[in-house]
């Protein structure tokens, strides 16, 4: 461990914390400035220094300092965010946790797993291969488990494994002043006291740091077959998806992409469907159940003038046929560029769902704006990368109003303004909104967790108004 620092150009909080910490803080610039931002578009600053914690000891020290200075603290993750979440301010310090990336224990008799915060998704998933398990819920891209955690992250999967909500045991955490609590426990129901594991899930690091998680998993199942499907209107792909869910079809991921993102995956990749409004669907379980299932639905798509592109039950072939989902911002990015997305998501009841994305579409078209959509349509999730110009204000200015409306339609109609993104810098003002009558018994939580306000401050919620 280092001595402590005698410069007295370092702050006082960063002498603290090398003088506790040592080589594990820096203010290397290049490493602050990439540690200042996620992948959203929204502003960030470079902050005083970046902790790099290695355990759960790391944050507590870390966290103890910066409460007795009165420091904000940006708790940060993989930064694969896209609401400013993770985003820091002058005068913060970044606390990273990547480092902190082993996986502790996999009770596969047991369905759970604890890992630290860091840990990846994909790295838990090929560690799980050998016992036959896979950590199923979470986002397409990779991100860390600490992080998913923190956000009550979902993905294409949401609609049959739930989102981190639903897979969350239990957790550790570090509170704002370095105490450290571990609650939740690994059975699989408990009737014992609150529920504290789901107040800390989705709570994106405002009342305290996940330095652990206890995670559900879930058996490989024996088969799954995917397709592809075609269809001529927005209105019938969302209604063919809607009977299928009432038909009690148990489909395990049913994604849209609208004629645009196919157009766009079509320049960027050579994605070969044809481009029209697309379904992405599959179904998971014994090799008959899963056949009998597909069949199913596949009948149901032809009342919907439905054309089927692919199918397959090749794990291969399944993954580069879900490639093209994971592809859909990096193409719509291409379609002009040099561009910044604007990326906003909002979920609402399924029934809803049809007249929620025809009027934004609508809107969308009244703009000018191009904004590719796609959306885990089987819980109700959609999302929109509203393609900036370099250097175009008035686009910028469109887009923003763009979102506004996007968000109020999805209260409108009992939805949330944000199903997987999170509320981070951008949609704190809508999550007040949406949560007017709560929002004080919100305040006085954060308030006695973290009195003096110095966890991922400005992000959520704002404590002086909505």
């Amino acid at each position: 461990m280092t001595a402590p620092l005698k410069n007295t150009s370092v702050s006082p909080v960063v002498h603290d914390l090398i003088a506790a910490l040592g080589s594990k803080v820096s203010t290397e610039p290049e490493l602050l400035d990439s540690r200042a931002h996620d992948r959203s578009y929204h502003s960030w600053e470079q902050p005083l220094a970046v902790v790099q914690a290695t355990s759960t000891h790391d944050v507590s020290q870390a966290l103890r300092i910066c409460h007795q200075h009165h420091t904000p603290v940006v708790p940060r993750g993989s930064g694969t965010g896209l609401e400013g979440g993770s985003n820091t301010t002058a005068g913060s310090i970044c606390l990273d946790v990547s480092a902190m990336n082993r996986i502790l224990n996999v009770a596969a008799d047991d369905l759970y797993a604890n890992v630290e915060a860091g840990v990846m998704k994909s790295e838990l998933n090929d560690a799980l291969k050998e016992h036959h398990l896979q950590f199923a819920a979470g986002p397409g891209v990779d991100a860390s488990v600490g992080g998913m955690a923190a956000t009550s992250a979902s993905g294409t999967t949401a609609v049959h494994y739930g989102t981190l909500k639903e897979n969350v045991l239990a957790l550790t955490v570090v509170l704002a002043d370095g105490s450290i609590i571990r609650t939740g426990s690994t059975t699989k129901k408990s009737s014992s006291g609150y529920d504290l594991t789901h107040l800390f899930v989705g709570s994106e690091g405002t009342l305290g740091v996940i330095t652990e998680v206890t995670l559900t998993l879930h058996p490989i199942p024996e088969a799954a077959r995917m397709g592809v499907w075609s269809l001529p209107s927005l209105q019938q792909a969302v209604d063919l998806v809607v009977k299928a869910l009432r038909s009690s079809l148990r489909v395990t991921r049913v994604e849209l992409l609208d004629r645009v993102t196919v157009d766009a995956l079509a320049r960027y990749t050579g994605y070969s469907a044809p481009v029209s409004e697309t379904l992405m669907v599959e179904f998971v379980g014994g090799p008959s159940e899963v056949e009998s299932q597909y069949a199913r639905f596949a009948e149901l798509a032809e009342q919907y003038d439905a054309a089927e592109h692919a199918s397959t039950t090749d794990p291969g072939e399944a993954g580069r046929l879900w490639q093209a989902r994971h592809d859909a911002l990096p193409a719509a990015l291409a379609l002009i560029p040099g561009s910044a997305p604007l990326t906003t998501d909002v979920c609402v009841p399924i029934s809803k769902l049809p007249e929620c994305i025809l009027a934004t579409k609508e809107d969308l078209n009244s703009t000018g704006l191009v904004a590719p959509i796609v959306g885990h349509v089987g819980d109700g999730n959609f999302h929109l990368a509203i393609l900036l110009p370099p250097g175009d204000a008035e686009a910028e200015s469109k887009a923003h109003q763009l979102n506004a409306r996007l968000l109020d339609r999805a209260l409108a109609v009992g939805g949330t303004c944000t199903g997987e993104h999170g509320v981070g810098i951008g949609k704190v003002g809508a999550m007040a909104k949406e949560h007017e009558s709560a929002l004080e018994t919100m305040r006085s939580i954060k308030a006695s967790l973290d009195p003096r306000g110095i966890l991922n401050a400005g992000k959520v919620l704002a404590l002086g108004g909505s």
